[in-house]
């Protein structure tokens, strides 16, 4: 697999689980006092953030990214629902490099 395909996929299970930790665990966990959720989502979407940055690394390395690529990688990270807007350039990405451009 791919570098790039496999940011791709864990940029998404971060990008959801942030989601759903934010959007419903900690609803659950502040409006109606089940913090349940939280104990058990905020573990998983930390290992999924670490293993994003990991997959991060190693696609910037590998694709030699300037700094600023992978810096908005890991901003976008940090708020809900980004990686899943970055993803848009990832496609474009893996898109370009299946389709040799034309000069």
């Amino acid at each position: 697999m791919s570098s790039l395909r496999h940011l791709r996929i864990v940029g998404l299970l971060e990008g959801l689980s942030l989601l759903v930790l934010v959007l419903i665990a900690v609803p659950l966990k502040h409006l109606y006092g089940q913090p349940l959720p939280v104990r058990v989502l905020g573990p998983i979407h930390g290992v999924f953030f670490l293993w994003f940055l990991y997959a991060l690394a190693a696609a910037a390395r590998e694709r030699k990214w300037a700094m600023r690529r992978s810096a908005t990688a890991v901003v976008a990270s940090l708020i809900p629902g980004g990686t899943l807007v970055f993803d848009r350039s990832l496609s474009r990405e893996m898109r370009e490099l299946r389709e040799p451009r034309e000069t």
